[in-house]
């Protein structure tokens, strides 16, 4: 297998974005995996989730949120970049929406079997992209933002949602995770929450070490979801 990257460069709402396909050539249209990013922005880490991707057999797509080439290099920029689009929940998700339209007509992926996973703030983008009730597979949370956006109550989710949570996690504490259970349910949704006990945010991240701010790497946590997260997208995209 020979794992191949090219980018594309799309304009959304005034923005130059710009994403980053990952693909085995000799496969033919392959199922996709949208990546959406953390608060930094789309980087490194995006693209080796989707070269990840294309390894298991899929497609995988870095989704860049922000603009082209822009990323944050502290919490402040971070969270610059981040607040707009958590205050514009509908804009954001019409960017999400927008990515998903890209990535269906690429000819190397098959456009009826999408699936899309994010980190942190990209957590939460996979979950609101599955608020607007469009027809993808499948989504994944990994230590994301859980927070209804307030705009979309009474939309049917018709994708499987699996959300992976820090039990420890304070920037999503344990109200917060029982509402989205419930948000869910009422969207009838196919979902799954799976908390880890003794878990913090960034969970998977292994540079995250600052526990006095509840950001602590847990390997074994990491291992678990990732080895859920296969088997979701195995059943999501089959």
């Amino acid at each position: 297998m020979t794992i191949e990257t090219r980018t594309l460069g799309t304009t959304h709402d005034g923005a130059q974005l710009e994403g980053v396909l990952a693909f085995d050539p000799a496969a033919g249209p392959r199922p996709v995996v949208l990546i959406f990013h953390s608060w930094v922005g789309r980087a490194d880490n995006e693209v080796a989730v989707a070269r990840r991707m294309a390894e298991l057999g899929y497609a995988g797509f870095a989704c860049d949120l922000y603009g082209k080439g822009v990323l944050g290099t502290n919490k402040e920029e971070c969270a610059a970049l981040m607040n707009p689009l958590m205050a514009d929940r509908a804009g954001l998700q019409s960017r999400l929406l927008h990515w998903v339209d890209v990535v269906r007509a690429l000819p190397e992926v098959d456009g009826d079997r999408i699936a899309a996973m994010g980190f942190c703030f990209g957590g939460l983008c996979a979950l609101d992209l599955a608020r607007t009730g469009v027809d993808v597979r499948g989504v994944a949370s990994f230590h994301g933002l859980l927070g209804a956006p307030g705009n979309r109550e009474g939309t049917s989710i018709k994708s499987r949602v699996i959300a992976f949570h820090g039990w420890d996690d304070p920037m999503a504490p344990p109200d917060h995770v029982t509402a989205l259970g419930e948000e869910l349910t009422r969207a009838g949704a196919d979902w799954q929450i799976h908390a880890f006990g003794g878990t913090m945010h960034a969970f998977t991240n292994p540079r995250a070490a600052d526990p006095e701010s509840g950001l602590l790497y847990n390997p074994v946590a990491a291992n678990r979801a990732w080895a859920s997260f296969e088997a979701f997208l195995a059943e999501s995209l089959a």
